[in-house]
């Protein structure tokens, strides 16, 4: 597969949205979270690895501060404690996998999440430090906050993308059914709480649990409030953030989802939905967008370098940009990519990858395509496949095609298959592990 054309679903769970509510959390903080002296001790074991008192107790200490500067309320830290302490159980066992498997990012890359970070809240990465430095958390203490989210992305794509397939029968059944109309829908802003179930579980268990979720809607129904609820009970990732999803395409979200959200106003909450994951509440906030419009697209060639063992991240880096220069000052395009792109099937025609389609390139080719000029040699810019430099030849406005159209079905059974599976994995493994809570 031509490494710059691959679906990337799944950002449904940690996307830019998630780097930009980290930022929250490291500037909501404060000096005391990195300056109390606590005794110490093991809160939980996680297999070979331990959560730590002084980890649990600075880590509540930082989402309470959260809630009550995203909300301006937040449960006790008792009650929220708990729910801190499933998290990070949840990501000392996927921070493992990475470790085994031998995942890092590079300094650049690292850079360019902080940035993506700063820039969500309108600042600069020096911006960035300079105000968590000024609530007493440190340079590093930032940066390896957000290394060990880009590397939990990275093993829940990693992981999922290999668990999901979508056939051309089901983008055949799926164009045949009414929810091809969600291929042009809009987008919905909802509040996610989920009560989980494991594979196999008793009758009378899902019993109570659905009993427990009809109480918890009963509660919002009298007037509860949904995010303080979600932070409390609800297992889903977003649940420290009051369950926010923030805005999601209609055709993103499972199926199940999408239906029980199609006929309800902003502000009211669904029954409770059977999904192999537990139970679920959905609250709809607010509906935008639906219209169809016309797609640009992008007639785009490409000049891929990857890092490897003799060629580390900066010198492809720098050769990028050292055969932008050569194409600036003269030299042909398409012999430059014969002969230097690592993409091996776009080199063979003169790094040519066609016209752009939704869903077709992963997020940071796709954006540089579309916000470069025409016949403009982009900057070197870095994917999860290596450092491009990119060329847009042509441009057109073009009707969804038969072809957009599969592909645009394609990408939103992925996005729902991801979604539905990301529930599914984390609990098994969880289940799967050895975890002994100490407190």
């Amino acid at each position: 597969m031509n490494p710059a054309l691959a679906n990337h679903p799944g950002r449904f769970l940690r996307p830019a949205a998630l780097l930009c509510m980290l930022l929250f959390s490291l500037l909501a903080a404060g000096a005391q979270a990195e300056e109390q002296q606590l005794l110490d001790g093991i809160a939980a074991i996680v297999n070979d690895d331990v959560v730590m008192l002084s980890e649990l107790r600075a880590e509540t200490e930082m989402i309470h501060r959260q809630l009550l500067r995203a909300q301006n309320q937040a449960p006790p830290r008792d009650a929220l404690a708990r729910q801190v302490l499933d998290r990070l159980i949840l990501d000392k066992l996927q921070l493992a996998i990475a470790q085994r498997a031998g995942a890092q990012i590079s300094a650049s890359e690292l850079d360019q999440a902080v940035a993506q970070v700063a820039a969500g809240q309108g600042l600069s990465a020096e911006q960035l430090f300079a105000e968590a430095a000024a609530d007493g958390l440190s340079r590093n203490w930032v940066r390896d906050k957000i290394r060990n989210e880009v590397i939990i992305d990275r093993v829940q794509q990693s992981i999922i993308n290999r668990r999901i397939k979508v056939s051309d029968q089901e983008i055949d059944n799926f164009l045949n059914t009414s929810a091809a109309e969600l291929l042009h829908s809009e987008e919905l802003q909802i509040g996610h709480l989920m009560l989980p179930l494991s594979s196999g579980t008793d009758e009378q268990t899902v019993a109570a649990t659905r009993e427990e979720a009809e109480a918890l809607r009963e509660q919002i129904l009298q007037g509860a409030d949904f995010r303080q609820l979600a932070v409390l009970h609800s297992s889903g990732q977003n649940a420290l953030q009051g369950g926010d999803l923030g805005w999601r395409a209609a055709n993103q979200l499972p199926t199940a989802f999408a239906i029980a959200l199609r006929d309800l106003e902003p502000g009211q909450v669904t029954a409770p939905i059977r999904t192999d994951a537990g139970f679920h509440l959905l609250k709809l906030y607010q509906r935008r967008g639906g219209d169809a419009n016309l797609v640009r697209q992008s007639h785009v060639r490409h000049i891929l370098i990857k890092p490897n063992q003799i060629r580390p991240d900066e010198q492809a880096q720098a050769l990028a940009a050292e055969l932008r220069q050569r194409i600036l000052d003269g030299e042909s395009f398409a012999t430059l990519a014969r002969e230097y792109s690592d993409d091996t099937g776009s080199a063979l025609k003169g790094g040519d990858v066609g016209w752009s389609l939704p869903g077709k390139f992963v997020e940071e080719f796709a954006a540089v395509a579309e916000s470069i000029a025409l016949d403009e040699v982009s900057e070197p810019f870095q994917t999860q496949f290596g450092w491009h430099i990119l060329e847009v030849t042509e441009r057109r406005d073009q009707d969804f095609s038969e072809e957009i159209q599969r592909n645009q079905a394609r990408h939103a059974l992925r996005q729902r298959k991801f979604a539905e599976e990301m529930q599914i994995w984390l609990r098994e493994l969880r289940d799967e592990a050895f975890i002994e809570i100490k407190i």
